[in-house]
């Protein structure tokens, strides 16, 4: 093995959750022979982001936006040394929102290094390998089904009318109590309304999207793993990569525009060899999406019974409940001066390419 330099090896990754994912694992493997390692990711301040530059880390592990502003901007920053690249959820990284930035990267890193890429799909730009510039690239795959899932987690698919949504979604929450779950949703907006609604009636739900500051965005996770939560509801922030060990449910809230999506989804439990279940709640609106995502998976998935008599008994609470999110989501706009259309707002330590990251996780 070659001996770590500084700015030896550099990390991207397409969320800020990952990135510090990843360095928590280089820092655990590396205490013995004194790794350094610094996360680069938006969200946070640039100065300080600086200073552990200076320090010279043999690894850095970053988001595309914040490295590059580091690279234009903090003075004796250089990557014309490294020797390994890897991106992880390479196919996020290629596509076309990270591909101007990403590219203005590869630009300045050396052409003699070596590059990983890793990812659960492959997608043609991965497969391609055009932006990473790679020369006799070997692939390595332990699937030749692109889509496929493990035979420990349970698919299934329940089919509602669109208005009934919230009170499906508290009648299956109830049908598997103490579970640790996490439900997806579509925009912001409707993580922050679902949180704040399931919290109404008396479930442990806290919110994860790109639009909470880094630290709250870290502290839901921490609050999620260590089980003071027991329901994540988030957008595909937290979709990729994240190693939560024991999440028993994914909830598909909303149903994720491409198949490549759901697949990272479901893939947040059954993990390691556990089992797992996995529900989507499928609508009028959604019946073709569904159908796209079953043909990419090979297979038709059972449809999860209900009585509807039961569920609706819940209308009533739910209903309260829905009063009283819609009211809240009204005062928290207030308070961070929008009008309604977004939680959007540029923090402390933010520049305009690190925000960019952000709104690309929401995508």
């Amino acid at each position: 093995m070659e001996k770590p330099q500084p700015y030896f090896g550099l990390v991207l990754a397409p969320t800020r959750e990952l990135a510090v994912q990843i360095s928590e694992a280089f820092e655990a493997l590396g205490s013995l022979i004194s790794v350094r390692c610094a996360v680069i990711v938006g969200g946070m301040d640039m100065i300080s982001q600086s200073i552990s530059l200076g320090k010279k880390p043999h690894i850095i592990v970053a988001t595309p936006g914040r490295l590059l502003d580091h690279l234009e901007n903090t003075k004796g920053f250089s990557l014309r040394n490294l020797k390994y690249l890897v991106m992880d959820e390479a196919d996020r990284l290629l596509d076309l929102d990270f591909g101007p930035v990403l590219d203005k990267i590869l630009k300045v890193l050396p052409r003699e290094r070596r590059t990983y890429l890793f990812s659960a799909t492959l997608s043609s730009k991965v497969e391609s390998l055009q932006r990473a510039s790679l020369s006799n690239p070997l692939r390595v795959s332990i699937s030749s089904n692109k889509y496929q899932t493990v035979s420990t987690l349970l698919q299934s698919y329940i089919f509602i009318p669109h208005k009934y949504k919230d009170i499906y979604l508290v009648h299956i929450l109830n049908e598997f109590p103490g579970q640790t779950t996490i439900i997806f949703t579509r925009t912001v907006n409707e993580t922050q309304r679902l949180s704040i609604l399931l919290r109404a009636l008396g479930f442990g739900a806290i919110p994860l999207h790109g639009q909470l500051s880094q630290s709250a965005r870290l502290g839901a996770l921490g609050k999620f793993r260590s089980g003071s939560r027991d329901i994540l509801v988030a957008t595909d922030v937290a979709a990729r990569g994240l190693d939560i060990p024991a999440v028993d449910l994914v909830l598909n809230f909303d149903l994720p525009s491409d198949s490549k999506t759901y697949i990272h989804r479901v893939g947040r439990t059954a993990r390691a060899g556990k089992s797992g279940r996995a529900i989507s709640v499928v609508t009028q609106y959604e019946v073709e999406i569904w159908q796209r995502i079953e043909a990419a998976l090979g297979k038709q998935l059972p449809e999860h019974k209900t009585e509807k008599e039961e569920v609706m008994v819940l209308s009533d609470r739910v209903g309260d409940a829905q009063r009283l999110a819609v009211t809240e989501m009204k005062d928290l706009h207030e308070k961070r001066g929008t009008k309604g259309a977004t939680l959007r707002g540029r923090r402390k330590g933010d520049s305009k390419r690190g925000r960019d990251d952000m709104d690309r996780e929401e995508r």
